[in-house]
C-alpha cells in the first residue's frame, strides 16, 4: 500500500471518529490499513443507525421486513447454506503455551496463526464498509462488566450486535487510555473487487474463528452467521473472559440466571444452572411454575459472570442484552414466554416465510401451514419432505421484551448466588435431584456432566457426551486448569459459597417413557432446591449426594409420578461403578494438570458405592 493510500486510510478513521482515545485509533487505523475498507462508520447504536442499515440491506435483498402488523421492526435474513453455525472444528485457542490450550481445544501458536490469517485478511474489506462497534458486557460500569470492541464489515453482524450487547458511544466512552479491554476482528471474506457484484449473504468457504487469549483478542474469518459473527458471545463472553476471570478471580460461564421469589415470605433468591444443549436450558431460564408459592423472572438464558462481591458471597450478572435463540422446538406450547417475547424488533435467521408476511419454524404451532417460502427461499409445502426452517434457525431479540425479565437484569453489581445447578440428558443412572456433598464435590459433579448419545448423534446410541459444566467447546484455556480455578473459588468463598445440584429431567423408564414432567414441574425441583437453601428440607444421604426425603417433594397434581419416584431417585452401584470407570479415562488426558482433589472425589465416590 501507498504512502499516499495510508495517509488517505488514516484521514478516513479518524474524520468521523467518536473517540480521541491514541489507543483505540491507532488499532483501528492498523485494522483499516491492513483490510483496506471503502468506508468507515463509528457506530453509535443508535435507533436512526438501525433504521439506516435495515434500509440499506432492504433494499441490497439482505433482509426481508416482515408484515408491519404481525411482527413489527422485525426482518428475515437467509444465509448461505454453507455458513448455517458454529464452525467448532475451525475454531482455536491461540495461547503461548500449547499445555495452556489443554486437550479439548485446537491450538495453534499465536504467531503461526498469524502467518496464516494476515494475508486473508488483507484487503478483506476492499469495496465494504468497516463499522467499528464500541460495546459493554453487563451495566456499563459494573462491578462484573467488561468492554470490547468489534470491526466488521457485515451491517448483519452490526444489527445482531445492537440487540445482543449494550453497543454505542457510552461504551467507547468507558475505554478509557491504558484501561483493559476487548479487541475482536471480523470479516466475511468477500472483498468487492473488479467490478464483483454483491450477494445478498457474502462469506468466504475458508473459515478461522481464532482467539488470542494472552493478547485479549479475536480474530474471525469468512463466516457472518450467529457466534462465528457475533464476536460479543461465545468468543469474548465465554473463551476469552474465561481467560480473563482465571487471571482476575472470577468465573466466566455457560450458565443460565433466574430469580425465585418465595411469594409467601418475600424473600428473593438467585440461581444459575449449566445445562448442555437440548438440555431444557431455555425452558428453565423461562420457567413458568406449576406450584404456589413461587414467582420465577428471567435474568439470563445463556452466559453468566460470576465474581466475588465486597460481602464475601458470589455475584453474577448475564453480560448480554439479548437472546440469540434456537427457532425449532421454540412454541406456544412449550415456550409461550419466549414466543410473547418475539412480538417484533426481530431479526429471524433461516426460518420460513409465511404468505402473510409472518415467520414460521418447525415446533412454533400445533397446525402447519399449507404453504410456505422454506429457509432457501423456495416454496414449501407439509409434503416437501424438508424442514422449513434450518434446525439451526434463530432468533435475535432485545431481552428487555421479555414479559418474565427480572428488574435484576439492571443491577450494576449483580445478584448474590444461593444455588448452582448443574445437567445433562441422562436416560439412566443420575436422580431427578441430587445436592453435592461439598463444593469440590460440586466441581467434580460439573467436571463429569454428561449426556446419552442418541440416534441422532454420532457415536453408539447410550454412550456418553461429555461436556464439563456445559463448556467443552467454550473454555479459553486447558479444562483441567478451569477446574482446578473452581475449586480456588470454593476455598475463597468458604461458607458463603451457592450451594451446588445436580438435576436431570430426563429419566425415562424400562418401555423409554419418561418419568418426570418436566417444563414447568421443574418448578417443583426448584423448590426443594430453595428449601435445602433455607435448611427446611432433612433429604435422604446417598452415594452421589443428598435426595429428597419421602414427602419432601411437592407433588400436589402430578400425584401420579408417585408411583415412579423409586425409579427416578434409583442409584445403581454397578452402573455408576462402571461409569466412575469411563470418568477415570476421561480425566486421564488431563495427565498432570488435574486437580488432585478430582481424584479424590472420583476415589471417595467409588468407596460409598461399595467397591
Amino acid at each position: 500500500m501507498s504512502n499516499a493510500t495510508l495517509a488517505s486510510i488514516t484521514e478516513l478513521v479518524r474524520e468521523n471518529a467518536t473517540t480521541d482515545n491514541a489507543e483505540v485509533l491507532q488499532w483501528v487505523t492498523e485494522v483499516a490499513e491492513l483490510t483496506q475498507p471503502d468506508a468507515i462508520l463509528w457506530c453509535d447504536g443508535s435507533q436512526d443507525e438501525w433504521n439506516r442499515i435495515t434500509s440499506e440491506m432492504v433494499e441490497a435483498g439482505s433482509l426481508i421486513p416482515l408484515d408491519k402488523n404481525l411482527r413489527p421492526g422485525s426482518f428475515l435474513a437467509r444465509s448461505h447454506p454453507a455458513d448455517v453455525a458454529r464452525v467448532e472444528d475451525r475454531t482455536f485457542i491461540c495461547s503461548e503455551n500449547e499445555a495452556d490450550a489443554g486437550p479439548t481445544n485446537n491450538w495453534v501458536a499465536p504467531d503461526a496463526m498469524r502467518a496464516e490469517l494476515m494475508p486473508l485478511f488483507e484487503g478483506s474489506m476492499r469495496g465494504r464498509t468497516m463499522y467499528i462497534v464500541p460495546f459493554s458486557m453487563g451495566p456499563v460500569g459494573g462491578a462484573i462488566t467488561q468492554l470490547g470492541i468489534e470491526i466488521t464489515d457485515s451491517p448483519y453482524a452490526v444489527l445482531n450486535m445492537r440487540i445482543m450487547t449494550r453497543m454505542g458511544q457510552q461504551a467507547l466512552d468507558g475505554i478509557t487510555p491504558g484501561s483493559e479491554w476487548v479487541r475482536t476482528v471480523h470479516s466475511v471474506g468477500a472483498p468487492l473487487v473488479d467490478g464483483a457484484e454483491d450477494s445478498a449473504w457474502p462469506c468466504n468457504d475458508t473459515k478461522y474463528i481464532t482467539h488470542f487469549p494472552d493478547t485479549l483478542e479475536v480474530w474471525s474469518y469468512g463466516s457472518g452467521y450467529g457466534g462465528n459473527a457475533l464476536l460479543s458471545k461465545k468468543c469474548f463472553a465465554l473463551r476469552i473472559a474465561s481467560v480473563m476471570g482465571k487471571n482476575e478471580g472470577w468465573l466466566a460461564e455457560h450458565m443460565l440466571l433466574l430469580k425465585l421469589t418465595n411469594t409467601e415470605t418475600g424473600k428473593d433468591y438467585h440461581l444459575s444452572a449449566a445445562f448442555p444443549s437440548a438440555c431444557g436450558k431455555t425452558n428453565l431460564a423461562m420457567l413458568q411454575p406449576t406450584i404456589p408459592g413461587w414467582k420465577v423472572e428471567t435474568i439470563g438464558d445463556d452466559i453468566a459472570w460470576l465474581r466475588p462481591g465486597k460481602d464475601g458471597r458470589l455475584y453474577a450478572i448475564n453480560p448480554e442484552a439479548g437472546f440469540f435463540g434456537v427457532a425449532p422446538g421454540t412454541g406456544e406450547s412449550t415456550n409461550p414466554v419466549a414466543m410473547e417475547t418475539l412480538w417484533g424488533n426481530t431479526i429471524f435467521t433461516n426460518v420460513a416465510l409465511t404468505d402473510n408476511g409472518d415467520v414460521w419454524w418447525e415446533g412454533m404451532t400445533d397446525s402447519v401451514p399449507d404453504h410456505l417460502i422454506d429457509w432457501q427461499g423456495n416454496d414449501w409445502t407439509p409434503d416437501s419432505g424438508r424442514p422449513a426452517a434450518h434446525p439451526n434457525s434463530r432468533f435475535t431479540v432485545p431481552i428487555q421484551q421479555t414479559p418474565s425479565l427480572a428488574r435484576d437484569w439492571y443491577e450494576q453489581d449483580g445478584v448474590p448466588l444461593d444455588a448452582i445447578l448443574f445437567g445433562g440428558r441422562r436416560a439412566t443412572n443420575v436422580p431427578l435431584v441430587a445436592q453435592s456433598r461439598s463444593w469440590n464435590h460440586g466441581v467434580f459433579v460439573g467436571a463429569t456432566i454428561s449426556s446419552e448419545k442418541t440416534a441422532a448423534q454420532e457415536g453408539t446410541v447410550g454412550e456418553l457426551r461429555r461436556d464439563p459444566f456445559a463448556m467443552l467447546p467454550f473454555c479459553g484455556y486447558n479444562m483441567a486448569d478451569y477446574w482446578g480455578h473452581w475449586l480456588e473459588m470454593g476455598e475463597q468463598l468458604g461458607e458463603n459459597a451457592p450451594k451446588m445440584f445436580q438435576v436431570n429431567w430426563f429419566r425415562k423408564d424400562e418401555d423409554g417413557n419418561f418419568m418426570w414432567p418436566g417444563f414447568g414441574d421443574n418448578s417443583r425441583v426448584i423448590d426443594w432446591v430453595i428449601r435445602r437453601v433455607e435448611g427446611e428440607h432433612t433429604g435422604v444421604e446417598t452415594a452421589v449426594g443428598t435426595i429428597p426425603a419421602p414427602g419432601e417433594l411437592n407433588l400436589t397434581g402430578i400425584e401420579e409420578v408417585e408411583k415412579d419416584l423409586g425409579k427416578i431417585f434409583a442409584i445403581d452401584p454397578t452402573s455408576w461403578l462402571a461409569e466412575a470407570d469411563l470418568t477415570e479415562e476421561y480425566f486421564a488426558q488431563f495427565g498432570d494438570r488435574l486437580p488432585a482433589a478430582l481424584t479424590a472425589e472420583l476415589d471417595a465416590l467409588r468407596d460409598r458405592l461399595g467397591k
